[in-house]
This record gives C-alpha cells, sequence and structure tokens, in this order.
C-alpha cells in the first residue's frame, strides 16, 4: 500500500491569525503532497513497500536521502497538522497527563516553552523542533535539522515525537517574513494539547 496524503483536520483557514490560509493551502497540498509522493516513488519496486513509516524511520540509515527526506517529511506533517487546532491553547490543562509530565520532567510549563521556543528558533536553515518522550518514559526538548526526527536512528536524542514545530521557511514566510520568533509564539496559540497529551500517553 502506498503512503496518501492526510486530509487536513480543520479548513485552510481555521488557524488564522496564527497561521494564514495561503500557507497551509500551499505547505499541505504542495509541500506535503510532494513528501507523500516523491517517498512512494523513492520505495517503489523495492522489498521496504508496505513497511510502515515508523519501521522505516527507525532503521533510516539503511536508507536512500530520498528516503530520509521524504519520509521525515511524510511523518514530520502528518504529526504537525494533528498537533494543532483552531480551539488550541497556549498551556495544557491542569491535571493532565502532560500538564504533570511537563513540570516534572522539564521544569514548569515557563521552561519547557523556554527551550523548545530557542530549540525552533536557533536552529541553523531549516528544521524542527520536538518535544518527544525517551526510552525511559521522560519528556525532552530536541531539534533537528532538514526533515529527520526523534524517531531517526541517525538522531542526536531518540524518542517519539508528541509535538513538533515546523521551522521551514515555508511554514511561515508569507506571514511572517524572517521574522521566526513570532511563528514560534504564535505556535503556542493553537497547539492541540488533547492530541499532545493522547501522543504522550500512547508513547509511554
Amino acid at each position: 500500500m502506498a503512503f496518501e496524503l492526510p486530509a487536513l483536520p480543520y479548513a485552510f483557514d481555521a488557524l488564522e491569525p496564527n497561521i494564514d490560509a495561503r500557507t497551509m493551502e500551499i505547505h499541505h497540498g504542495k509541500h506535503h503532497a510532494a513528501y507523500t509522493n516523491n517517498l512512494n516513488a523513492a520505495l517503489a519496486g523495492t522489498e521496504h513497500e508496505g513497511k510502515s513509516i515508523e519501521s522505516i524511520l527507525a532503521n533510516i540509515s539503511q536508507f536512500s536521502p530520498a528516503v530520509r527526506n521524504n519520509g521525515g517529511g511524510y511523518f514530520n506533517h502528518n504529526l504537525f497538522w494533528t498537533i494543532m487546532s483552531p480551539n488550541g491553547s497556549p498551556t495544557p490543562a491542569e491535571g493532565t497527563e502532560i500538564h504533570a509530565a511537563i513540570t516534572a520532567d522539564l521544569g514548569g510549563f515557563d521552561n519547557f516553552k523556554k527551550d523548545f521556543s530557542a530549540a525552533g528558533a536557533t536552529r541553523f536553515g531549516s528544521g524542527w523542533a520536538w518535544l518527544s518522550v525517551g526510552a525511559d518514559g521522560k519528556l525532552f526538548v530536541s531539534s533537528s535539522p532538514n526533515q529527520d526526527n526523534p524517531l531517526m536512528d541517525v538522531a542526536e536524542k531518540q524518542g517519539t515525537p508528541i509535538l513538533g514545530l515546523d521551522v521551514w521557511e515555508h511554514a511561515y514566510y508569507l506571514n511572517y517574513q524572517n521574522r521566526r520568533p513570532d511563528y514560534i509564539e504564535s505556535f503556542f496559540n493553537v497547539i492541540n494539547w488533547e492530541e499532545v497529551n493522547r501522543r504522550y500517553l500512547a508513547a509511554k
């Protein structure tokens, strides 16, 4: 079975004014679609056709750059759309497991936000900022270049990503130009903490 481009779970303009409709339309319909198509093309006719994206990424060092770049792009965007919502909130609800874990593992929400924002703002060139669950069940913040992610066996720190922020210029340039920190600040207004909490519990 070939990988398929998932539908956006909301309208293109649903995240405005934080992320504009035109950016969402291009980001999903052009960029994510291209990663999906290129990944399928790179795997076509190989023994890896039909494998899950997670199993491919876990052994990505054995694959071509085309699979690494497009497989990462496919997975990362699948996650990215779901952890945002027009009903998002700047902080997770108190009493949720993710709120307690951020407090216990990362020194509280303000400290997490500072570290996560820095991970995105200081990533040179294109890449991602991540909140992930490590093998020890604890949360950690990291960033990765290009379309890499913590699932990959080449990652500096490996784990299961539960929140990711795309800091490629195509994710924000129409609205924010070179103001990446402003885009990162706006991202916090649309985080779907219920989904992040669900992913946290599944990863643990």
